[in-house]
């Protein structure tokens, strides 16, 4: 099992993104006590109301990421989750490689098909064709890091014998998706090399606009149903599996740890080869505690 430390999101409007603490420090911490990747998600026009209901703000995630890797050597960088339909996918494709070149080939691309019709609504895109425009996306992605000349017709963009360089360091970039629902799994399968279920109950998955995913049981089920889909589309290797680990408990890590202990070990057993926790806290040093207790715990 593999831990990530997904940076805290700050909540309602009065909140400063960094409370948390600073990028830089908090990413060198999560790197010396044996974490193994450091994520952020986006949102880059949350809605006043959607804040005030328990909605939270942001990072840009390529740049603060970016950050990430100037102090560190080892962290995998996940977007968790930047939404796919949000840019032209030659701006996505450009921003990825230029990240994963830069951080040595650390990226892991996590896209999502995205959710507040608001935020759509402020950057100019149509929330009905999300799932067209994501798909355009994945047909780009590799044509872009490919360094070789292509051509592309999209809905609202027109590619004629571009070619970008210079390519990103890994081959290809890892994309994980996020999403409960068949196709989010489909695409996975056909397209991706890792997936992210949405966990955190019936409320968030209406607010998401994705199937609640029930108890470990059916979890597991999906993985190995995933698992042979890509099989099954002739695709090689095995993927990925982020899973948002949610415990009130775990504000200590310290407490109940041999509970949270088989919690993961079933997880992995489940098909999960990653973990993504986070903390509630509001200051840099709460932060690097929870760090420093959770990385002796349950990594070193």
């Amino acid at each position: 099992m593999r831990f990530l430390f997904h940076y805290p999101e700050a909540h309602g409007p009065d909140s400063d993104m960094l409370d948390a603490g600073p990028v830089a420090d908090v990413a060198r911490a999560a790197e010396e006590f044996g974490f193994r990747g450091l994520s952020f998600s986006e949102h880059p026009a949350p809605g006043a109301r959607w804040l005030d209901h328990g909605g939270h703000q942001t990072l840009d995630p390529f740049v603060a990421l970016s950050h990430a890797a100037a102090v560190t050597t080892r962290l995998r960088l996940l977007t968790y989750l930047a939404v796919a339909p949000y840019r032209n996918p030659l701006l996505l494709a450009k921003q990825a490689a230029t990240l994963d070149r830069l951080s040595g080939g650390r990226l892991v691309l996590g896209l999502g098909a995205g959710y507040l019709k608001g935020e759509f609504h402020a950057l100019g895109v149509d929330f009905d064709e999300r799932n067209a425009l994501f798909d355009e996306v994945l047909d780009v992605l590799p044509l872009h890091w490919s360094g070789e000349p292509f051509d592309y017709a999209g809905r609202h963009f027109s590619v004629r014998d571009a070619q970008a360089l210079p390519r990103p360091a890994q081959r290809p970039i890892p994309v994980w998706i996020g999403g409960n629902s068949r196709l989010s799994r489909r695409r996975v399968a056909e397209r991706a090399q890792g997936w992210m279920p949405m966990s955190g109950g019936p409320e968030l998955s209406t607010t998401a606009r994705t199937p609640t995913l029930g108890p470990l049981p059916e979890l597991a089920a999906a993985i190995t149903e995933l698992r042979d889909a890509k099989a099954a589309a002739g695709r090689g290797g095995d993927v990925d599996v982020l899973h948002s680990y949610r415990d009130e408990g775990l504000v200590d890590p310290t407490r109940d740890a041999d509970r949270h202990r088989e919690a993961f070990v079933a997880l992995e057993k489940a098909g999960v080869t990653w973990t993504a926790v986070s903390c509630p806290n509001r200051s840099t040093a709460a932060t690097l505690e929870f760090l420093e207790a959770f990385g002796t715990a349950y990594v070193g």
